[in-house]
């Protein structure tokens, strides 16, 4: 069933096409479609990728990662760009990180916390993450603090620049620190997840491994990867070609826009593996997924987005709003607090979703 829907979902990009020329003047009915046909298409690009990583081995396999995995936000980000929407694209940077970190882990540990008491992970995984998000936070917030004091513009694009760079080497670090030099202590711990309420047989099925599924042929995979990345472009012209009309005719705040709709719809498909793997309570790989995203955005995308619009002549610099560094922060201090301990349950998990709560009243509010 949810494969058939999947595959229904795909048809939304020809309808957001047959709308943007049928019916010119409904920019609000092309925003949504586009929107909803990112989310098959992410998934399209995420399963393609995974099928690749394991055919070419850890370290190709996590470049293909950095560069396929987050596809649906560079392309979006690099369209929003041509068009001049660098606000836009900020605010779905900051959504993606901070959506990722509450919304996604708070839901995978709910979800997993409901069927098994104690939820653990790898602590030494968790820590290396937290620390590269945290640079993260200061990336953001020295640029931010620069504009704020009334410096100059072109000094913020090139303290932006440079801090860009070093974003790019951490993560190349933080890649080498993964598959290289402490790959043996990354591994899952060994823990029996039994459900609260389970029968002898339930238990023993949630210890036993996941049969792996058949791998498709090499080039079905490539592809798949290439037709799906050319739709999520044309998928995000369409969006950001929607966008003014559908703020006029809608009224909502461009910030609540960029920060939570497009973010959550661009990351739909991390999100429901995430909670897929979180009910399994394979903690290890449910936050993973969240926090590994997280980074890559932060960490990647954000300084290759930084230097594609010098590029396409539209200047965009890392000096976020206030309320969007903030939310980076807000977001990253959470997932320390229920991450070093190596352990969690459902009561964070409602925690970070309860923040992330929050912070969206934020940005509906400021606008």
């Amino acid at each position: 069933m949810t494969r058939w829907l999947w595959r229904g979902s795909l048809l939304l990009l020809p309808l957001a096409i047959a709308a943007r020329f049928v019916w010119p003047g409904r920019p609000t009915l092309v925003f949504v479609l586009s929107a909803l046909s990112l989310m098959p298409l992410a998934k399209s690009i995420g399963d393609a990728t995974e099928e690749l990583a394991e055919r070419v081995g850890p370290t190709l396999g996590s470049l293909l990662n950095v560069t396929f995995g987050n596809a649906a936000e560079l392309i979006l980000g690099v369209s929003a760009l041509a068009r001049g929407h660098v606000d836009l694209v900020k605010g779905s940077l900051t959504g993606s990180i901070v959506a990722n970190l509450l919304l996604v882990g708070g839901a995978a540990i709910v979800v997993g916390g409901a069927r098994f008491p104690t939820l653990r992970f790898n602590r030494t995984s968790a820590g290396a993450h937290v620390s590269t998000l945290f640079l993260a936070v200061v990336a953001l917030a020295v640029p931010t603090m620069l504009a704020t004091a009334g410096q100059a513009a072109e000094r913020a694009h090139l303290l932006s620049e440079e801090i860009s760079a070093v974003l790019i080497a951490m993560y190349a670090l933080s890649l080498l620190f993964q598959l290289r030099t402490h790959a043996g202590l990354l591994d899952a711990p060994e823990n029996a997840r039994t459900p609260l309420l389970a029968t002898p047989a339930e238990a023993a099925a949630a210890r036993r491994p996941q049969p792996e599924p058949e791998q498709r042929p090499l080039w079905m995979s490539v592809v798949t990867l290439t037709l799906s990345a050319g739709a999520t472009a044309v998928a995000s012209e369409l969006l950001v070609g929607a966008l003014e009309g559908t703020l006029q005719a809608v009224r909502l705040p461009e910030a609540f826009v960029g920060v939570v709709i497009v973010a959550v719809v661009g990351n739909a498909a991390e999100h429901s593996t995430a909670v897929l793997f979180g009910r399994r309570g394979d903690m290890d790989i449910a936050l993973g997924i969240a926090w590994e995203s997280s980074k890559q955005i932060a960490l990647f995308v954000a300084p290759v987005l930084v230097f594609t619009g010098m590029l396409l002549g539209a200047p965009m610099d890392l000096a976020f709003r206030p309320l969007e560094t903030v939310a980076v922060g807000v977001a990253v201090l959470s997932t320390a607090l229920i991450a070093l301990d190596g352990e969690t349950h459902w009561l964070e998990g409602a925690f970070l979703l309860a923040v992330y709560a929050v912070l969206g009243l934020g940005f509906w509010f400021v606008g």
